[in-house]
């Protein structure tokens, strides 16, 4: 006959055994599908790097923002919202914004730096300045990234973010517009400006770069983000619309998460 010590043993590891089969039913067939599912708005962007990098191939800004539309499309859209289009890097344009920032004098389509995603420089830049000068400005670049993606539509990859003044970076000393910290801010202000103009029908979310609390640029700026692509799409031919845009849900993990990064911001700017 078994003796109680050994049945006890027995039983405690029957448990632990249950457990560790629970744990990974859950995860195998729960949390990890849940995950994965974050990608059916829009599948062909998984396994994408979601940074860009600079032309050094320093990491550069994250992948934050996301558009669905033609390229006619996205600049009507942007151009309702009254954001401006951004100048190509030429040397009257460099002189332009240079003459913006130390006479303080507006230069609402001043260039911006180039940026690489996927090998290539950004297809489209758009900007809206804060204040009398081009040192401060919000701005988002774009990249085509797919010709047709699940809505049958090319879809764009942006990267937006918040100048907040002109200085050397910190990686390679060379001068350059230093950003805000919360690249998030920035994307939200994207879809809200879009959704204000009545541009969009629908907005979603799919994975970035990941939730990242001391992330670094290439200009050596700090940058934290939930680490999620704000995707809105355009009504065809950026025609304003006249229902609200419909916002699709996130997989229970990925709110979970949101859940948790908000909670950690929170505590962290409790105790600054």
């Amino acid at each position: 006959m078994t003796s109680t010590p050994h049945r006890t043993i027995l039983r405690r590891g029957s448990v632990a055994l249950g457990v560790l089969v629970g744990l990974y039913l859950a995860l195998a067939y729960g949390l990890l599908p849940a995950l994965w599912r974050h990608y059916e708005h829009q599948p062909d962007l998984a396994n994408r790097p979601m940074v860009t990098r600079t032309t050094q191939d320093i990491p550069g800004d994250p992948i934050n923002v996301g558009l669905v539309g033609t390229k006619e499309e996205v600049i009507r859209a942007f151009a309702a919202a009254r954001w401006d289009p951004a100048d190509a890097i030429t040397l009257a344009s460099s002189i332009e914004i240079g003459a913006s920032v130390i006479l303080d004098r507006p230069d609402a389509s001043a260039p911006v730096s180039t940026l690489l995603f996927d090998g290539r420089k950004q297809d489209l830049a758009f900007e809206k300045p804060v204040g009398t000068s081009a040192d401060r400005r919000h701005h988002v670049r774009f990249w085509r990234v797919l010709e047709k993606g699940a809505e049958g539509r090319p879809v764009w990859l942006g990267a937006a973010s918040f100048d907040i003044g002109v200085g050397l970076s910190r990686d390679t000393g060379q001068i350059t517009h230093h950003i805000a910290p919360d690249v998030d801010a920035d994307r939200d202000l994207v879809i809200r400006d879009l959704l204000d103009a009545r541009m969009l029908v629908s907005t979603y979310q799919v994975s970035g770069v990941g939730p990242t609390l001391n992330g670094r640029n290439g200009g050596g700026d700090r940058y934290y983000t939930d680490g999620e692509v704000t995707i809105g799409v355009i009504s065809p031919r950026a025609a304003i619309t006249t229902e609200a845009a419909q916002q699709l849900p996130n997989p229970p993990a990925t709110r979970f998460k949101h859940w948790v990064w908000s909670f950690g911001i929170w505590i962290r700017d409790l105790f600054r």
